[in-house]
């Protein structure tokens, strides 16, 4: 009796709303900036010196294993998918060092990279953002510059491990907007991620003379 009332609480421990490790939810639960979930780290403070940098469009859609949707003979007016998305991942640097601290540390040391993904409410909001928020930051600041400097906005968290990699996509909104506008391109965002196969060890990619950082490469970085 006691054991099934154990096991009845540890499943309770691990069931938060604002942490969804398997599937989305259709009702985002958004809470202040500085009172949503940020990055976790375990017991190795190593890791926030590791650096993630902003993703190009094209990256974002290939980590996603998204295709372009739009194939417009002029290059020029053709769009790419979630304009009001940015991307963070990790750097060659972080890449390197997950790889070194996991050799010194015996096997020890953690093989997991963090991938962020910030959805906002509208593309002039994530233009905004951009022009305030880094090129490139350690993982340690990214709670405290990247989610609680965002004073005056909401944010929906869900988190998903996929191997050596671990997606945190965080929807933005103002406080006081109901909805959020940008719903459709959110689920879509959830689901590439949830159908994602788990990432190897991504260092190989470093071996290869166009894979200097996590872009992807499907041989390598998904297993079949």
């Amino acid at each position: 009796m006691e054991e099934k009332e154990k096991s009845k609480k540890k499943k309770q421990k691990h069931q938060h709303p604002n942490d969804q490790t398997t599937k989305p939810s259709s009702d985002f639960a958004f809470k202040l900036s500085s009172e949503v979930k940020g990055l976790r780290f375990g017991g190795q403070f190593i890791v926030k010196s590791f650096t993630i940098r902003r993703a190009r469009p094209l990256e974002l859609l290939k980590v996603l294993s998204f295709p372009p949707t739009n194939h417009h003979k002029d290059k020029t007016k053709a769009k790419l998918p979630f304009p009001s998305t940015t991307a963070f991942l990790p750097t060659n640097f972080t890449i390197l060092a997950h790889h070194a601290w996991h050799t010194l540390t015996l096997g020890l040391g953690t093989k997991k990279s963090k991938v962020l993904l910030f959805v906002f409410e509208s593309e002039n909001l994530k233009v905004a953002v951009d022009r305030v928020w880094p090129p490139e930051i350690p993982l340690g600041e990214v709670n405290k510059k990247l989610i609680r400097g965002l004073t005056g906005y909401e944010m929906a968290r869900f988190k998903f491990r996929k191997g050596c990699i671990t997606f945190y996509v965080y929807a933005v909104r103002r406080v006081g907007n109901l909805g959020f506008s940008c719903a459709d391109d959110l689920r879509t965002i959830l689901q590439s991620v949830v159908e994602l196969k788990d990432f190897l060890d991504h260092t190989a990619m470093l071996a290869m003379p166009h894979q200097r950082s996590i872009a992807f490469a499907p041989p390598v970085a998904m297993a079949h």
